[in-house]
């Protein structure tokens, strides 16, 4: 794995899983397939801000998907089966398998998914946290 400059400064300390998390992003980002968009979504009454996940899945059914959290990670699967009694005499349309991967802050919360009209959207939360300001006691040593 090559290390990104910005990370080996002496004074970023405790910065290792970022760079994991950088590369695994590096790697990701090649996957064309599904097109999906990522959208923020602004509080609507007692509904808290969120961020919309929403892949183009179209010809899945809810059967032939399969989401899961992987500690921060959130990866969609998509599997068909090829129908064996079906004769086609031009295939345009593969029966096709994808994965889909999306690294999650930490603290954000997935809140749910949704398919309808072949797009699969997912909800994820960022509950508000707390600012906390700690005094750290200085000691003497005579």
């Amino acid at each position: 794995m090559s290390r990104v400059p910005s990370l080996s400064s002496p004074f970023l300390l405790g910065f290792d899983e970022v760079e994991r998390a950088l590369s695994r992003v590096a790697k990701a980002a090649s996957e064309g397939y599904p097109p999906y968009n990522i959208e923020r979504i602004h509080r609507d009454g007692d509904m808290p801000e969120r961020l919309r996940i929403t892949l183009a899945v179209a010809g899945f059914t809810r059967d032939d998907l399969e989401i899961t959290l992987e500690e921060n990670q959130l990866v969609i699967r998509g599997r068909q089966a090829d129908d064996k009694d079906r004769m086609f005499l031009h295939r345009g349309i593969a029966a096709r398998q994808f994965q889909r991967a999306f690294l999650l802050a930490d603290g954000l919360e997935v809140r749910g998914a949704d398919l309808a009209n072949g797009l699969l959207s997912i909800d994820l939360v960022r509950p508000e946290c707390e600012r906390i300001v700690r005094r750290i006691d200085i000691l003497s040593r005579d």
